[in-house]
């Protein structure tokens, strides 16, 4: 979603720390492995900011629910605390089998966890201790609902949830819109701003971008 011209956009780029030789190896693999798909892999910029974010929490424990070929992944693991460690959820081998490789390269495997079922179940195992420090969520958008919900309850007071994706190319806002992914974001949108055990704010960051503090 462009919210920004492209005069803009540039100059937002430009100013960010730039993607290092790994991530732009990852970006171009990507394209040229999966053309159809690799615009699910987030922007550089929104890279930044996620390492941003990770690093102001002082972030140990992290998940991510929807890994894709890593990039999200290596920008989560290189803002963690010293020790800390990321559980990444995907359902495909295939996608993660590019992000093994250069989590390998960036030194960072051993702070991840990959988890390779339906992230659903994964959340649902997990020990329900309020432990989590950082979440974030990158998925298939009908399932967001339910990540949301297994979360909270496990993140410790002070930690974040990110949900990328919350504006659907401005699509939410359409109510001509009815697809099941825009319904899902709808839902979830409305769900988050109600919910009292979290603090909210969404962000016009590439294509919206919510940021829910647990109390």
């Amino acid at each position: 979603m462009d919210l920004l011209t492209p005069e803009l956009d540039a100059y937002l780029v430009a100013h960010s720390d730039p993607a290092d030789d790994l991530l732009r190896d990852l970006a171009a693999e990507t394209a040229a492995a999966f053309p159809d798909a690799a615009r699910m892999q987030i922007s550089h910029d929104e890279g930044e900011f996620l390492t941003m974010l990770v690093r102001l929490v002082g972030a140990r424990s992290a998940v991510e629910v929807g890994v894709f070929t890593g990039y999200s992944s290596i920008c989560l693991a290189r803002g963690l605390a010293d020790g800390g460690t990321l559980l990444a959820c995907d359902v495909s081998e295939e996608w993660t089998d590019i992000a093994r490789k250069y989590w390998d390269r960036a030194g960072l495997a051993d702070r991840i966890e990959l988890r390779v079922a339906p992230a659903l179940e994964t959340l649902r195992a997990l020990p329900t201790d309020p432990v989590i420090d950082f979440a974030f969520i990158d998925a298939d958008k009908v399932g967001y609902a339910g990540y949301y919900g297994e979360l909270v309850p496990r993140l410790r007071p002070g930690g974040l949830i990110v949900l990328d994706n919350v504006l659907q190319g401005g699509r939410v806002v359409d109510p001509a819109e009815q697809g099941d992914a825009v319904r899902a974001i709808r839902e979830v949108n409305d769900l988050v701003v109600a919910d009292e055990r979290v603090d909210a704010v969404m962000l016009p960051v590439r294509d919206g971008v919510t940021l829910a503090r647990k109390r």
